[in-house]
Order: C-alpha cells, then structure tokens, then sequence
C-alpha cells in the first residue's frame, strides 16, 4: 500500500506542473512580429570546383614540380595500380635493416644451416585497388644508399642493386586473412601459430650468410657499422609478374627479417631463429603518378571557370579548389541580412565510378590562410564555439547517399559577412586512422580516388540533380 500512495501522489503532482503549462506562450520569450524569424532553402547556391594536383604537376607533361615527406611514416605504400580513369601510379619503399636487438649480435656457436629466410611484413588497413582477379608480384634488392632518419621526398630516386634478386613472391590481395606459421622454440617443439595478416617473402639465404653469419666481427659489433655496410632493403612490384590493374597496399614496417637455422654442436641438433627488425624511423616511399590524358586536360583547365568532373586522388595525386563566388548576391535577393541556421557541402561520386574500384573513405575540406597555408574551417577547429568536432564536420562517404557531406555553417556564414576571405578552399583525400582531429594536409598514407561530379549548370544533364552543391537553411531577419 506504501507503494501504491507514492506512485498517486507523483501522479498529481505531474497534473498540477501540466496544468500550469497549459499557455505554451508564457515558456520562455515572447514573440515579436516585427522581428519574427522565417526559415527557408537554398539548393542552388552556386559551387565552381576545379581539379589541382596536391603537391603540384607540370598540366601539360604531368611531371612533378613539388613533392611531399615519405620517410618515417606509420602507413607506407607499395604497389602498382592502373587506374583506367586516372593513369597510373607506382609506389616503391626503401628500408634500413638492423642487427638483431639493433646491438652487436654474438654468433651461435656450433655449425650454423640456414633453413629458410622471410621478410615478413604486416598490413596496415588502406589497400586500394583490384582485391578480386589481380595477381601481384613483388621483388626485393639491396640498397646502394642507406635510408638515414630525416625527411625523404615522394619524389626521391634510390639506388639499388637490380643485378641480384634477393627475395620475390606473387601473391593476391588477401589483406585481412590471418595465416599459420610454424614458431620455432630453441630446445623444444616447434608449435604452429596464427599471426596477422601478412605478406611474406623468402629471402636468398646466400644474402643472408653474407651480412650476418659469415660477416665480419666488425660488421656485427656495431649496428651502426652494419647498417653502413649492409644498406637496407629496396622492395617494388614486378609489373611483368602482374596480372589485372593491380592495387597499392599499406605496411606500418615494424616488422622483420626472420632467419630460421640449425645448429649442429656434434650430435646435437637445435633449431632456432633471429630476427633482423627493419627500421622504424629510417623508410620511405618513392611514387610516382603517371597522370591520364583526362586529368591532364583537367589541370590544364585549372582557372578556366567550373569544370563538370572532379578527380580526387590519394598519394597527394589529385585535389579540387572549391569557390562559392556568388554567396553575397543571396543577401541582395532576400533583401536583408540571413543567420545561416545550417550550410552542408555535398559531393556525389559520378555514377558507375565507384565500381569496381569504391569511393575513397574519407575527405577533407579546409581553406589557405594568407600565406596559402592550410588551416581548418571554422566548423573544423576545435577553437571555434561553432564547431561541432569531427564527428559534426563530416568528410566519410555514406553508402545509403552515396555521396559525402561537410557541415560548413560557420565557414559560410562568416564568407557571407565578410569577417574571413577565402583565400582558397580545397577538398582532398585523407587517411581514416585519425578520429580526433580534421586533417587538412597532404597525406601519403591513403591511396583511394573518387571520381565525382562538379558544376553541372543544364539542367537537362542527368547529372544536375547529383552536382556539387551548397544547401543553406537560413532565418530572415524581418525589421
């Protein structure tokens, strides 16, 4: 019965505070017509996109005429894709390798038989590309020039040793399958483990005698002195091995060369093995982008008006610069001033480009400052009080809409009443690995495209209603 009171009197009193309620007007302010707000839409808002290269192209030779940092990355790219739309792109990496314990190495004692060599090397998630029917093949050389810990260049040439093979292996793009490899224990069974994706690639043994085993006592004294002597690795698709357009991969390279071996001391027999860890610091990754006929007309049409087609590609490959010239001209036709309740870009991959190759996962929307240095937009920053943070701002490709969408109220807001100048903005691919902030700089650590439509003004094109857009919802100010 205690219960049954408690639950009666909550009951009258929820009547009586409903009751008090019952004039909607008397919450909070009042209203006053001569300042009434009335929201409205505006889907038309004009957008002029243009295609650039992000770290710069010759429009006319698609040569390089600007580079950006490849050493030392978390994701490093190796691969070979032919994009049909794009052209083609090539990514190489160049690696020092360390003595084991990156310290001086004291040999086993006893006879040592080597009886195999992998380089093993884990993926890291952004593989683009042909995951279905192409067949890859990657080779492996030694350095002439050893990868030293500072900044290398995409553009960066490095010399190696293409009279001697030193490892090869064809393989497919099974990026995400675990395997099984055998762990060899010294002094006890060796036990069949499962272990990360990973592309694996046998090393000649002979190269391996050579740097460590028949080495001299100098070589393994130091690392320092080995990493002088032995250089590093050199790792690049074999594109007469390849079958298909091919695909570029993502390796994070804090992986080894794994040596297993037998010692024999008499009678006894041991198994055993050691690692030579590549270089964590001391990498990078040479590419090159061979752009297409199309993009090279787009680049040479870089300020020649609205394009109807935006190329975006990763690699710091291909960006657009984005324009919104005629945002002032909305004032004139309300006939007062607007508060933007909400400004969404909207950016639609042209149809049928998205297979067999997907919409690249994420991009990235930010403006030059004065210097033409990349800075956030304003509904990016973290210091702006309008900014709703990453997960506000946008920038992923949504599979139910097919198309991506950036939130950029504040940014337009402040175009409209010119308290910012727009020195420039630019949408560019970016990596998905970063969930806190908004990347604004070129990246190298993704390798996915979107082929996308741009200003479309005929309205008779079927692509009119997928064009590029700026949607705004305004209140008008009625004084």
């Amino acid at each position: 019965m205690k219960f049954f009171r408690l639950d009666l009197l909550t009951l009258l009193i929820s009547l009586f505070i409903l009751n008090g309620c019952k004039n909607e007007g008397t919450v909070g302010l009042g209203i006053n017509s001569s300042t009434q707000l009335t929201g409205s839409l505006i889907d038309t808002a004009t957008v002029v996109v243009n295609t650039l290269a992000d770290v710069g192209f010759n429009p006319t030779t698609g040569t390089p005429t600007d580079s950006i940092v490849t050493s030392g990355l978390t994701k490093t790219p190796l691969g070979y894709f032919q994009d049909p739309v794009l052209g083609t792109t090539e990514s190489n990496i160049a690696v020092a390798l360390n003595l084991p314990g990156l310290t001086a190495y004291t040999l086993p004692t006893g006879t040592i038989v080597i009886d195999s060599a992998v380089l093993a090397l884990k993926y890291a998630d952004g593989f683009y590309g042909d995951s279905l029917t192409s067949k890859f093949k990657v080779n492996v050389y030694q350095l002439k020039t050893r990868p030293l810990n500072k900044a290398y260049y995409n553009t960066t040439v490095w010399p190696y040793d293409n009279t001697n093979l030193l490892g090869t292996r064809s393989f497919f793009a099974h990026t995400h399958d675990s395997i099984k490899i055998y762990n060899i224990i010294s002094g006890a069974p060796d036990t069949l483990v499962k272990v990360a994706p990973q592309l694996r690639i046998p090393i000649n043994k002979n190269f391996i005698n050579q740097i460590l085993f028949t080495a001299s006592s100098e070589q393994l004294a130091s690392n320092t002195v080995f990493l002088n002597n032995v250089k590093g690795l050199y790792l690049t698709m074999d594109k007469s091995g390849m079958q298909g357009a091919g695909g570029t991969f993502m390796f994070n390279l804090t992986d080894s060369l794994n040596v297993y071996y037998r010692t024999i001391n008499g009678t006894t027999i041991d198994t055993a093995s050691v690692s030579l860890p590549l270089s964590t610091s001391s990498h990078a990754a040479q590419v090159k982008q061979t752009p297409s006929n199309a993009v090279l007309t787009e680049l040479a049409n870089a300020n020649t008006g609205a394009r109807n087609v935006i190329y975006l590609q990763g690699l710091a490959g291909l960006k657009a610069k984005i324009s919104f010239p005629y945002l002032k001209n909305i004032l004139t036709a309300v006939g007062s001033r607007i508060v933007i309740n909400r400004a969404e870009l909207v950016v639609t991959p042209m149809p049928g480009s998205t297979i067999p190759f997907v919409a690249q996962p994420k991009l990235t929307l930010y403006q030059y400052d004065i210097t033409h240095t990349p800075e956030e937009l304003q509904d990016a920053a973290g210091s702006d009080p309008r900014s709703g943070g990453i997960s506000t701002f946008g920038g992923y490709y949504n599979q139910a809409l097919r198309s991506y969408h950036f939130v950029v109220t504040g940014y337009i807001q402040d175009l409209m009443d010119g308290k910012t100048v727009d020195y420039g903005t630019y949408l560019a691919p970016v990596d998905t690995t970063n969930k806190s902030t908004v990347d604004i700089n070129p990246t190298p650590q993704t390798a996915g495209r979107t082929i996308a439509i741009g200003t479309i003004t005929d309205k008779a094109s079927p692509y009119y209603s997928s064009r590029i857009k700026l949607n705004i919802i305004y209140t008008k100010l009625n004084k």
